[in-house]
């Protein structure tokens, strides 16, 4: 059987989009995923990302598969190019127009605006280590400016759930860190037994962050929607940074806003179709 596919990448982090809105299962396995993501035998992909019927009262419901065949509760850079894909399904240009997605990681909202950037409410970040989770600390604690020892270094890491679970290490030089040997160290130390995302952040100045990432499940990628998220609530935490950052990545820039009103986490970024094909 043959499936029609497009692909998109946000800030160079890019899914291949599946129509799968006639059926609550997804019509490839993670095993295919993964298959379809490799570069040089598939299509090439960080992940496979379901536009799956909605539930619970929501527009539509996002499954993805990483590279890897696993599956995350939810990706940053991905909903916002789900969002873009919908509106494409849609056959509508849906300017200002706000989808109620259903996640693993719970409802998020991206909205598509005027110049072509997606802004999505990202939700209220979880910072107690059992929500994370972790077993740094005792579950009810928050892990903030936390020492732990990988390769035979000291770190220390503040960690912070968008759904997903991440680990954030403040750093000199964002550059000079050797991402193939750290990056799979710390998605599989002990003290994550759901596994972590990686972020190591250059405070460039309060309001300006250099990120690179260790996405668990996917290695290095060029950029992590919510990775950014959490760095920013890390920074602001640690008193490092602003509660409004722009968040530079390989792959580009994202803004980021946690908000002191209501603590929800606003992050805005493009999202583009780069080509559409059948497998």
């Amino acid at each position: 059987m043959s499936y029609e596919f497009s692909k998109y990448q946000g800030l160079g982090n890019d899914f291949i989009l599946i129509d799968n809105r006639h059926s609550p299962e997804t019509i490839v396995t993670p095993e295919q995923a993964s298959q379809i993501c490799d570069r040089h035998f598939g299509i090439g992909a960080d992940g496979v990302i379901f536009a799956l019927p909605g539930q619970e009262g929501t527009d539509y419901t996002m499954r993805i598969y990483n590279s890897d065949g696993s599956e995350p509760e939810m990706c940053g850079n991905g909903i916002r190019c789900l969002a873009k894909f919908i509106a494409n399904l849609e056959g509508i240009d849906k300017v200002n127009k706000t989808y109620r997605i259903h996640t693993l990681a719970g409802v998020i909202s991206p909205q598509l605006l005027e110049n072509g950037l997606v802004r999505v409410d990202m939700g209220k970040p979880f910072l107690t280590a059992g929500e994370i989770p972790t077993t740094l600390v005792a579950a009810e604690e928050k892990v903030i400016n936390q020492t732990i020892t990988v390769a035979e270094q000291s770190w220390a890491v503040t960690c912070v759930s968008m759904g997903n679970p991440h680990c954030i290490t403040f750093v000199e030089d964002s550059e000079a860190i050797p991402l193939e040997k750290i990056g799979p160290l710390f998605e599989y130390y002990s003290e994550f037994p759901q596994r972590i995302n990686t972020e190591f952040i250059q405070v460039v100045k309060p309001d300006y962050l250099k990120m690179r990432v260790w996405e668990r499940g996917a290695g290095i990628t060029l950029a992590c929607g919510t990775g950014a998220c959490a760095s920013v609530v890390a920074g602001v935490l640690n008193q490092k940074c602003d509660r409004v950052c722009t968040v530079e990545l390989p792959g580009g820039c994202l803004e980021i806003e946690w908000s002191s009103i209501n603590d929800r986490v606003y992050m805005t970024g493009p999202a583009e179709l780069v080509f559409t094909g059948t497998f």
